[in-house]
């Protein structure tokens, strides 16, 4: 059985400017691969509205799985809500649960629930809330795309929200060799020994150290018999 997909859309002009080095594709790479859901593309859009919709509409028929980073807090460029219910062509507004969440919190915190706080609120008809233990206001998902903050400790509390409510696979597993060889002498035989397993992925990753080249080998797949079969082989061809 095929592992679900997934494709993670990154939302921000700061990410694109360099101003902001993005850590959530990284955290999110992991934690999927850890409960078996395969992480298969990633595409940063500025904040642009066309621009977010047209790569919702490319990915969401396309993957079990979207997730989104960035854009959905109270500041005028935080457009990623709207984005997402055009793309999904829902209806989008203020939602009486999302307010009453919203509220409590600067109540407590003794701050205006003002106009800017409020646009929080705004989430698309038909979507399930996403707990944000970390600032309250929270994030939804909508279809088969999760919607979520880009402050990297906002987005990993509501990514633990979401991924026990998913359905996985088995996880990846991989082995690695690191070898004091270059590419160029191991592309053969290592093609060679790719070439029988087909339901492996293997992969090698060049690496230059004290002047000297290496290459680390690394073998992933779902099978831990297989993955450990291929990992003997390999090490007999280059250990």
């Amino acid at each position: 059985m095929t592992n679900p997909t997934a494709a993670m859309l990154v939302i921000g002009d700061e990410i694109l400017s360099g101003r902001t080095r993005d850590s959530n594709m990284h955290h999110l790479a992991q934690e999927l691969t850890r409960i078996g859901i395969s992480l298969r593309e990633v595409r940063v859009v500025a904040d642009v509205h066309d621009e977010i919709v047209a790569a919702l509409r490319a990915l969401s028929p396309a993957f079990t799985h979207v997730f989104t980073s960035g854009g959905i807090g109270p500041t005028h460029d935080d457009i990623t809500a709207d984005a997402v219910a055009a793309a999904l062509r829902a209806k989008i507004g203020q939602r009486a649960d999302a307010m009453a969440l919203l509220q409590a919190h600067y109540d407590r915190a003794g701050l205006p629930f003002n106009e800017a706080r409020q646009r929080m609120a705004r989430i698309p008809e038909g979507a399930t809330l996403i707990d944000n233990p970390v600032s309250i206001a929270p994030g939804f998902t909508l279809g088969n795309v999760h919607v979520m903050a880009g402050v990297p400790n906002i987005f990993q509390a509501m990514v633990a929200s979401v991924l026990p409510k998913l359905t996985g696979g088995p996880p990846l597993l991989s082995q690695s060799l690191r070898v004091a060889r270059g590419e160029g002498e191991i592309a053969g035989p290592f093609g060679a020994l790719a070439a029988e397993y087909p339901d492996l992925s293997m992969g090698s990753y060049p690496f230059l150290q004290n002047g000297a080249h290496g290459t680390n080998l690394v073998i992933r797949g779902t099978d831990p018999a297989r993955v450990d079969e291929a990992m003997v082989r390999l090490t007999r061809l280059f250990g």
